[in-house]
């Protein structure tokens, strides 16, 4: 047998030869270890989501236990009013920008009031 040849049959059985010990300890070594990790993670996402739902449940009932009952109307009030305002800007910012902004309402209307002073004192 040439050189070359043997040179190549060499090389073909190493790369086959580690190429088998690779997959044997994919096999054997790295696969059932990350499949017990990844059964450990399924098992802890599945009790995250009940631990969350008790942990807000309780703080929301926790929170509304000790509220004062004086606090219920003050809190209806201020909410009440917090939507009020924001709905009126949310009205008055959609008018504005067709009508102009407040700045601009006043700055006209003061404009209109002052031709009408001039027009009603000749």
């Amino acid at each position: 047998m040439p050189g070359w040849e043997l040179v190549v049959s060499q090389v073909v059985a190493t790369a086959f030869i580690i190429g088998g010990i690779l997959w044997c300890f994919w096999a054997w070594v790295v696969r059932p270890h990350l499949d017990r990790k990844v059964a450990e993670l399924i098992e802890a996402s599945r009790e995250i989501e009940p631990a969350v739902v008790r942990g807000v449940k309780k703080g929301v009932a926790d929170t509304i236990r000790e509220l004062p009952e004086s606090a219920w109307d003050g809190t209806v009030k201020e909410s009440t009013r917090q939507f009020l305002k924001f709905g009126s800007g949310l009205f008055e910012n959609g008018l504005s920008s067709f009508l102009g902004n407040a700045e601009d309402m006043k700055q006209k209307s003061s404009i209109n009031k002052q031709k009408n002073d001039q027009g009603s004192g000749e």
